[in-house]
């Protein structure tokens, strides 16, 4: 590891590959700011043994990955850590800048299932139609929850789109997922309907200011009260203000997951769902039909007669 100005940075094996996930595997920006966070405390603690990533044994990853148990992290952020360190020295040694890779023999424990969480129909109803005032803000609120439930987008995807993505008029929205991997999803009829207000003159167009600040803002569908493209972090704070009645830690990924549970308990295929939520892996899809069965299971439990044995 050197130091520039004081501050270490990644020795050039590593850049190699972070630029190498980026530009053939196309990772987002916030994975590859993760994997340098990992990367850069992983060559931390390697330099204060004297070695680097290409001269690193099995020993000094087993030592560093048992620091981080030992330091109370999280089994998913030791799972991704190592993750990071395998797919390193894969590359190193792919690229002939390693002899060996020292990961291979190392476990990275089970993770536990984490289920997605999800909200009632009727409460994602309520939430929707609690909002329901005709200025600007109320009807961008509704637009935006509307879309997050009706297409299962994420919080980025609904922030992130421009006017030219709605501009097919044939029902369906462009998404950009990770990896700025495009899809086309439906809209569905509410959906549709209250973008449509929010597009009117009476919507977006009170916000639109006089000279944008950023180049790109003018193609925002969703516009901050400043006339600035809504950003995550507005998005957030706009879902937990109107499911504020519901006394529950509520934000977009509750809509998203909520989307997926509601599909799913209603019949429509897990690869369907996997193709409209952008996921990788039908794996990950499936975790939401656990959901689903253990909703089963409890509905089943509570109504029939013969369900539980008897006192």
């Amino acid at each position: 590891m050197t130091e520039r100005g004081g501050a270490h940075v990644l020795t050039s094996p590593v850049e190699e590959y972070l630029s190498w996930l980026t530009v053939e595997r196309g990772r987002a920006a916030n994975t590859l700011a993760a994997y340098r966070r990992d990367l850069m405390r992983y060559e931390t603690a390697l330099d204060e043994l004297g070695r680097t990533p290409v001269t690193a044994t099995a020993t000094d990853v087993e030592r560093y990955v048992a620091g981080l148990r030992r330091a109370a992290q999280s089994p998913a952020s030791v799972a991704r850590a190592l993750s990071s360190l395998r797919g390193l020295h894969r590359f190193l040694v792919d690229e002939g800048l390693a002899a060996h890779d020292p990961t291979t023999d190392i476990e990275a424990g089970r993770l536990p299932v984490r289920l997605p969480k999800a909200i009632g129909e009727a409460e994602v109803t309520g939430i929707l139609e609690s909002v329901s005032g005709d200025d600007p803000i109320s009807r961008r609120d509704r637009a935006l929850l509307e879309l997050l439930y009706g297409t299962g987008a994420r919080v980025s995807e609904a922030v992130g789109l421009n006017l030219t993505d709605l501009a097919g008029g044939d029902g369906l929205v462009r998404l950009y997922g990770k990896g700025s991997k495009e899809r086309l999803v439906p809209l569905g009829a509410h959906a549709g309907r209250a973008l449509a207000r929010w597009l009117e003159p009476q919507g977006r167009d009170q916000l639109t200011p006089e000279r944008w600040r950023r180049r790109g803002d003018a193609e925002a569908v969703f516009l901050n009260a400043r006339g600035g493209r809504l950003s995550r972090q507005g998005a957030f704070a706009v879902v937990q203000a109107r499911a504020g009645a519901l006394g529950k830690p509520i934000g977009p990924h509750t809509l998203r997951h909520s989307c997926a549970t509601h599909m799913l308990a209603h019949g429509a295929d897990v690869r369907v769902v996997q193709e409209l939520l952008g996921h990788a892996s039908v794996t990950t899809t499936q975790l939401y039909t656990k959901v689903t069965n253990e909703h089963l299971r409890a509905a089943y439990e509570a109504a029939h007669p013969r369900a539980r044995p008897r006192a």
